[in-house]
């Protein structure tokens, strides 16, 4: 641990390497974010005092490949990104944890107590304590410490600001408690299970994993209790392309129903196979029968069958295309994948609401700009939310200005791939 004092001289110093991979190479970026961290100590002082601290970064997610494909233990291909949740943290030799974190109400979690608590459901708090409480099942040690965050992810971002937070607090307690010792994905896990079970939302473990890791990671879910996480080798960076986030600034509300219809229509079709899951069967078994039930499950369920088939493989090949370096093909699949969501898996607007197509809206101006040069797909769960782009740096200015135009000034985040996963940052 390092001195209030000496950790800011460090900071401010400001061309260090641990910066440089979080954060990139651009100057105003190094600094923000420096000036971010200053900012969280002088304010981990006023509210804890002056204590040797710590500083945490724990980055965003950006799914890449397989759209709607986890819960049906399909694969996945994600990312971590340069957009972070940050922490200023210490030690405060008690059993209690003490956490303010900006825009949430300050909290407490005594640790004599890791039981769910009901009125906690849907808080960080909640998450904090299910962790806590996992942690020590599996035999790892826990303690007090006190914590100021900043939300660099923000809520609603489709980069999975809760996942960020979970993981964040996992490698603290693995820092300051167990010699970080924990496996990143062990921690992800844990995470996981603390969504699930404390919080009260049934997440998948995608997104925790791919922040835990960082860098590139394809994950296969074929046996859910024990998925098979593989880094991907392949340096963003060096493309000369941006990654690039729209919120289309469409509500989520009210779209429970069109999300649980998703994996409930492949599951329809799985069970007329005699399967639990669309992993278990083959699109050729698919079509065999798709004729003989359209009347019972739909053809809205048929056609999200085949965007599952077709974007599970999809995966592979785009793994295969980035580990022999061919970006070209790569970004062919990505626009695939996102047609396909559009056309088969039909998870871009809600039917309850046609008049509102932010995401499809998005969706169109992304191919009218990048059309032969890049690469758009809806981001997430889809309905309503963020589009993805890839977006070659000749065309950024061009992209984000015709985006904007529609959504907003800021509706843009331009990210790039970070290589570090959630992690105590060495300055």
């Amino acid at each position: 641990m390092k001195t209030s004092e000496n950790l800011i001289k460090a900071i401010d110093n400001g061309d260090n390497k641990i910066f440089r991979e979080l954060y990139g190479n651009e100057e105003a970026d190094l600094k923000r974010n420096a000036e971010k961290y200053i900012s969280l100590i002088r304010q981990f002082e006023e509210n804890f005092g002056k204590k040797e601290v710590e500083i945490f970064s724990s980055p965003g997610r950006t799914e890449i490949g397989g759209n709607h494909t986890d819960h049906n233990w399909g694969r996945v291909l994600a990312g971590a990104v340069n957009l972070d949740n940050k922490c200023v943290a210490a030690k405060n030799n008690s059993n209690v944890i003490r956490i303010i974190s900006e825009g949430y109400p300050r909290f407490e979690i005594d640790l004599s107590s890791l039981a769910p608590v009901a009125e906690e459901r849907f808080t960080s708090a909640a998450l904090v304590r299910g962790i806590c409480s996992r942690f020590k099942e599996l035999g790892y040690k826990i303690g007090g410490f006190d914590a100021c965050i900043d939300g660099g992810v923000p809520k609603g971002s489709g980069l999975s600001s809760s996942a960020s937070f979970e993981v964040l607090i996992g490698v603290i307690l693995n820092e300051f408690f167990n010699e970080g010792k924990m496996d990143p994905v062990q921690n992800a896990i844990i995470g996981q299970y603390s969504e699930n079970n404390y919080f009260g939302k049934p997440c998948g473990l995608m997104d925790q994993v791919a922040i835990a890791m960082g860098g590139l990671i394809t994950i296969d879910f074929k046996e859910p209790a024990n998925p098979v996480v593989k880094k991907v080798d392949f340096d963003f960076t060096s493309t000369g392309y941006h990654l690039v986030i729209t919120d289309t600034g469409g509500s989520h509300a009210d779209l429970n129903d069109e999300y649980a219809s998703i994996p409930a229509d492949m599951k329809a079709v799985a069970a007329e196979l005699g399967a639990k899951v669309l992993r278990q069967v083959t699109l050729e078994q698919i079509l065999e029968i798709a004729p003989g039930i359209r009347e019972k499950v739909g053809d809205r369920a048929i056609l999200r069958a085949i965007h599952f088939q077709k974007d599970n493989q999809r995966v592979v090949d785009q793994v295969n295309a980035l580990e022999r370096k061919d970006f070209k093909a790569f970004l062919e699949m990505v626009v695939d994948s996102g047609y396909s969501s559009y056309m088969y898996n039909q998870n871009i607007f809600a039917v309850i609401n046609p008049k509102e197509q932010g995401v499809s809206l998005a969706l169109a101006l992304s191919e009218l700009v990048l059309k032969g040069q890049g690469a758009w797909r809806v981001h997430g769960g889809g309905f309503a939310g963020t589009i993805q782009a890839f977006v070659p740096k000749n065309l950024l200015e061009k992209y984000v200005n015709t985006l904007e135009h529609f959504f907003g000034k800021g509706a843009c985040r331009t990210l790039f791939i970070r290589h570090q996963g959630a992690c105590k940052v060495e300055i």
